[in-house]
């Protein structure tokens, strides 16, 4: 089979699969905006919309690996429908709850932390089945393109699904839709025939800590995820100081920041045709200072258009920095902490964009705003840096995968 986005879209199931996780995961890109809506409506309070939403994100960030561990243990038919039925289930009572004004803000909060602890993980568990049905590594490379692609799609046409659908219905109907869609995609993602057949490997379950110590070049795509993701939350907030200060309208962040997500399709599509020969290893440091320095660069900005530019860069960037981590993590892992792996590059992403969010902001009141893209953009190099020391080697063949339908994943 020739290694193109033709021939993986043209594989057993992958079509259905990637619509299922499609759908799924389009709730990760409704539910925070419609939770805050929601949530800011029942109380009358930004601040107590802000924590909630905090709460909500910190646990799914923090218990993201324990979560995939989860789907290690007990294989991500059973896994993920458990987890996506309690998640739903939070988010519905979360939506009666908030549909009234008044309503009590602790039980506002606690369930905004509870909805947090469910989110099954479906990102990491697609990839992990990405490489469960190919053999070729060059297949599995495009694969990761398109669900790239399929990701950015995810946080573009969810906002703009809540804005339509807030015109006509009040803040707790988007996250009733987000339930909807978590459980339907999800239903149709497990019982996909691509998914069902992947089944937990054989022996002893993956203990968490130990898994992480064992797997040595884990530390270098967690490392640079991070300080992508810092990059990434770090540009929504410089690009809307760079907006007020200029005199722009509101909706030209909305516009940058999406030609910001454009250019990470694009580069995500790219990154996927290409042939490479060097070693992964060596690309994703490059990767990750390409990126630091396309975001020091936007801060010299003089206009709009420049900044644009400068942003569509950085935006190329970050599919194939995120693409490169998660295959070296699936590279270097174990079959049985697979979908653990790449959950751990996941919460180096999230956890990377929250600090961003969080320094820039404490930056702004005390540097001029060229100076803070600098410094986002020298952490950023600064992290791809320490990166590219020491790098280990990649373990293949390190466990097996079975599967109903092929044979084991490392004997590639």
């Amino acid at each position: 089979m020739r290694p193109s986005y033709a021939a993986v879209l043209r594989a057993p199931h992958v079509r259905r699969t990637l619509a299922a996780s499609l759908v799924a995961r389009l709730s990760y890109g409704t539910a925070p905006l419609s939770v805050m809506l929601a949530v800011t409506r029942a109380s009358g309070s930004y601040a107590v919309a802000g924590t909630v939403l905090a709460l909500f994100g910190a646990t799914t960030v923090l218990l993201s690996p324990l979560r995939a561990a989860f789907v290690d243990r007990h294989g991500p038919r059973r896994a993920l429908l458990t987890m996506a039925l309690l998640y739903a289930c939070v988010l519905c009572l979360l939506a009666v709850v908030s549909r009234r004004p008044g309503a009590p803000v602790l039980l506002l909060g606690a369930l905004g932390a509870a909805a947090g602890v469910f989110p099954p993980p479906l990102g990491p568990t697609v990839r992990a089945v990405w490489s469960a049905l190919f053999d070729d590594r060059r297949l599995v490379q495009r694969a990761y393109g398109l669900d790239a692609v399929v990701e950015e799609l995810t946080f573009v046409v969810g906002p703009l699904l809540i804005g339509a659908v807030v015109r006509y219905a009040p803040p707790p109907a988007g996250v009733a839709l987000s339930a909807l869609l978590v459980t339907a995609g999800t239903i149709a993602f497990v019982t996909s025939p691509g998914v069902a057949g992947v089944r937990p490997p054989a022996g002893t379950p993956a203990r968490l800590g130990g898994r992480l110590r064992a797997v040595r070049g884990l530390a270098q795509p967690v490392l640079v995820a991070a300080g992508a993701g810092l990059a990434v939350g770090a540009l929504d907030l410089l690009v809307m100081a760079f907006a007020e200060q200029r005199g722009y309208a509101d909706d030209v962040v909305a516009w940058v920041l999406a030609a910001l997500s454009a250019g990470s399709a694009v580069g995500g599509l790219l990154n996927g045709a290409v042939e490479w020969r060097g070693s992964a290893r060596v690309r994703l440091p490059l990767l990750g200072a390409g990126l630091g320095l396309a975001v020091a660069a936007a801060g010299l900005a003089p206009g709009l258009g420049v900044l644009m530019a400068t942003v569509i860069c950085a935006g190329l960037f970050i599919a194939p920095v995120l693409t490169t981590s998660y295959l070296l993590a699936d590279e270097s892992s174990p079959a049985r902490f697979r979908t653990q792996a790449g959950a751990w590059v996941n919460m180096a992403v999230n956890g990377g964009i929250s600090a961003g969010s969080a320094a820039v902001g404490a930056l702004l009141g005390h540097l001029p705003l060229g100076w803070c893209f600098a410094v986002a953009g020298a952490v950023t190099v600064a992290a791809a840096g320490l990166a590219a020391g020491g790098r280990p080697r990649a373990r293949r063949g390190a466990g097996t995968c079975t599967t109903s339908h092929r044979r084991p994943v490392d004997e590639r």
